[in-house]
């Protein structure tokens, strides 16, 4: 009976033993020294709560209080040591005012070579309204930032994220798996140019669920080896629609497959929902699409295949496509 009971007592202390050890710490960035002021840089405060949580073997959270904190362009890379790290953000991080500061970085913030990150809440403001008025001015400009990208990455979870005024696109996914979006919502003017609102290449398993775009270039641009994306519940407009491609750029491309865009709404939008490939030789291809269930208000080209993609007519190679379209199938939508 005693050694029942001692039994017993040695499960209990086990079992509290690995509840303490999984329980998720807590690295709040104002307590490494952020500051939500809007003024002060703060990007060494972010990259030492991320060293710290991607060290961790606990499931940690690095938080981001109220207040504007303001951010130079930020990596944050992996591997970590372990798969379940949370960005909590309550505030807004604010890109810098002078675009020229990042606006050659390509990147804002990037999280690259990471396994299980969730970016929970928050508004990223890339304050991009400098470099749209340079670039509309024909000046010389920077190219622009991505707001935020998620490169070589897995088990990627965004929900109820808000991006303003990205300088470039706003959320980019390039040679990921596993990733989940929902609640996201992007804004730009509708005059903005380059600023897709998701744009997914070279990955798999992706969802975008219940969100909404407005911006001056695609709401979701679905580039070259993209498979088995879902999208679903959308508001998008203005903007230039849903576009699968541009393919074909690149003679040796993987192709597009098993895309779904299902219940979405089109609303003073160039296009709604579009295929487009250049005018020359490829291996690309696009198969298996389905549009389903989308309502179009207001919209210029509800539904456009374009294999001679060739924006402002500058530079077009004149051929045929050699991008293989089929399986596409358009059901139960509404123009």
């Amino acid at each position: 009976m005693a050694n029942h009971r001692s039994l017993i007592v040695l499960s209990f202390l086990f079992i509290f033993i690995n509840s303490a050890m999984a329980k998720a710490v807590t690295y709040s960035v104002t307590t490494l020294g952020a500051k939500p002021d809007g003024k002060t840089d703060s990007t060494m405060a972010f990259l030492s709560a991320w060293a710290k949580a991607c060290a961790s073997v606990k499931p940690p959270v690095i938080y981001v209080p109220a207040g504007r904190f303001l951010l130079r362009n930020a990596v944050f890379s992996g591997p970590c040591k372990n798969s379940h790290i949370t960005f909590r953000i309550a505030g807004t991080l604010v890109a810098p005012s002078d675009y020229r500061v990042i606006g050659n970085a390509g990147n804002w913030l990037l999280f690259q070579h990471v396994n299980g990150v969730t970016i929970s809440g928050g508004i990223l403001d890339g304050q991009g309204t400098g470099l749209w008025a340079c670039k509309n001015s024909g000046n010389s400009c920077p190219s622009g930032a991505t707001t935020l990208s998620f490169s070589d990455s897995n088990n990627i979870v965004v929900k109820g994220l808000v991006s303003l005024n990205s300088q470039m696109f706003h959320i980019v996914v390039n040679g990921c798996h596993n990733v989940n979006m929902q609640g996201v919502k992007v804004s730009a003017s509708g005059n903005s140019p380059n600023t897709d609102g998701i744009h997914v290449q070279m990955s798999s398993g992706v969802t975008i669920l219940n969100s909404k775009i407005s911006t001056g270039d695609d709401c979701v641009s679905i580039g070259p080896g993209t498979s088995n994306l879902w999208i679903e519940n959308l508001a998008c407009g203005p903007g230039h629609g849903i576009s699968i491609g541009s393919l074909g750029k690149d003679l040796k491309e993987d192709g597009v497959q098993n895309v779904t865009v299902k219940t979405v709404t089109f609303t003073n939008t160039q296009n709604g929902v579009r295929i487009k490939s250049w005018g020359r030789a490829s291996t690309g291809f696009a198969r298996n699409i389905l549009f389903q269930h989308c309502v179009m208000n207001n919209v210029q080209n509800p539904v456009v295949v374009d294999q001679k993609y060739c924006p402002d007519n500058k530079g077009c190679p004149g051929q045929v496509s050699g991008v293989k379209i089929s399986d596409v199938t358009y059901e139960e939508s509404a123009m």
